[in-house]
């Protein structure tokens, strides 16, 4: 195991989300964040920053902020599940927006299509105040290095 898989595993283990979050700089610049719900599922927040609106006249989240936030949360969610030796590299992306960033936290849950050993499909849904009230959608591809294999059972 490498030092990017061990700290995965021990990030997982000690639920310590923000250090995971700190691997990739940008989604610590623009203060992404997650934590595990009750289910097991990952839920991710971008909380509101001045610095993270692009139209102040409205005011409205920069459109590519969002874009980030969920390319970072699919990322994550990735090597969540996942003993990984490298950060998963983007593919493809392709986004949806279906109404404006309010000045509020956005949040984001990410569904893992299909996973084989050289590619993941993700799906990421963003919203604010309810998950009915959806801000954009996306999926894109990850390329996966050889050695990552999803996270066992235990």
């Amino acid at each position: 195991m490498n030092e990017l898989a061990e700290l995965v595993a021990r990030v997982r283990a000690e639920k310590d989300y923000e250090r995971l979050a700190e691997l990739v700089p940008y989604a610590k610049l623009i203060g992404v964040s997650f934590g595990e719900q009750p289910d097991g599922s990952l839920l991710f927040s971008l909380p509101y920053r001045p610095s993270n609106i692009g139209n102040a006249l409205l005011p409205a989240l920069h459109g590519g902020v969002i874009a980030a936030f969920m390319e970072h949360s699919a990322t994550l969610q990735l090597l969540w599940n996942m003993e990984s030796t490298k950060l998963p590299k983007i593919i493809d992306f392709s986004i949806d927006y279906l109404r404006p960033g309010r000045p509020e936290t956005l949040y984001a849950d990410c569904s893992v299509v299909r996973q084989g050993q050289r590619v993941a499909n993700v799906a990421v849904n963003a919203w604010q105040g309810s998950p009915e009230r959806v801000v954009a959608t996306a999926r894109m591809h990850f390329l996966l290095s050889r050695q990552a294999q999803p996270q066992s059972a235990d």
